[in-house]
């Protein structure tokens, strides 16, 4: 997985982008905070480590921006800082990060949050699997919405897209159920 860092302080920053390379994942650095919101936008990260305090946009101001940016994908966001205290914790998880390390950084807790990280993006993606796939009768094709109501296929599509229909029939199927009628001029 790529992964985006941004953070300033250049110890810290090797640890993440050596750990995370060990880990098999690519970790693309940042020392500024609108940096790495440009680099966020052009590319496919679904994990964030950011500091909290860094030039340019903070960590809580980044955050803010990903949770704007109305993506398909889930982008998890750690945030890294040497704030302590219920009161700066709860200011980050309401900016909206997922996880909150305090420095010194902890080779072993990190490790742990990458798992965490990891797991709940899996599920996202299943979660987005299981979206895009319709329940179908297999007999009359009529496929069950949200309500477990069941609708023609016309009514589905016609209620979620912007698709019309025009009806026709396949050659494959005009042999079987209209073999041996005449042919209308």
């Amino acid at each position: 997985m790529k992964v985006l860092i941004a953070e300033d302080d250049k110890v810290s920053f090797r640890i993440l982008e050596k750990f995370l390379s060990t880990c098999g994942h690519e970790a693309v650095v940042y020392s500024d905070g609108n940096q790495a919101w440009s680099a966020y936008q052009e590319g496919d990260y679904r994990l964030i480590i950011s500091d909290w305090m860094m030039p340019g946009s903070d960590g809580l101001e980044l955050v803010r921006r990903v949770r704007e940016d109305k993506r398909t994908e889930y982008c998890y966001f750690i945030l890294l800082t040497a704030k302590t205290g219920k009161e700066n914790f709860l200011a980050a998880m309401d900016a909206g990060v997922d996880d909150y390390l305090t420095k010194p950084l902890d080779i072993d807790e990190i490790k742990v949050r990458l798992r965490v990280a990891e797991r709940i993006l899996g599920l996202q993606r299943d979660i987005q699997i299981l979206r895009g796939t319709l329940p179908i009768c297999a007999w009359c094709k009529r496929i069950r919405n949200g309500d477990r109501l069941w609708h023609t296929f016309e009514e589905y599509l016609s209620s979620h897209t912007d698709t019309g229909i025009s009806h026709s029939i396949c050659p494959a199927c005009e042999s079987l159920h209209f073999a041996g009628l005449p042919k209308q001029p």
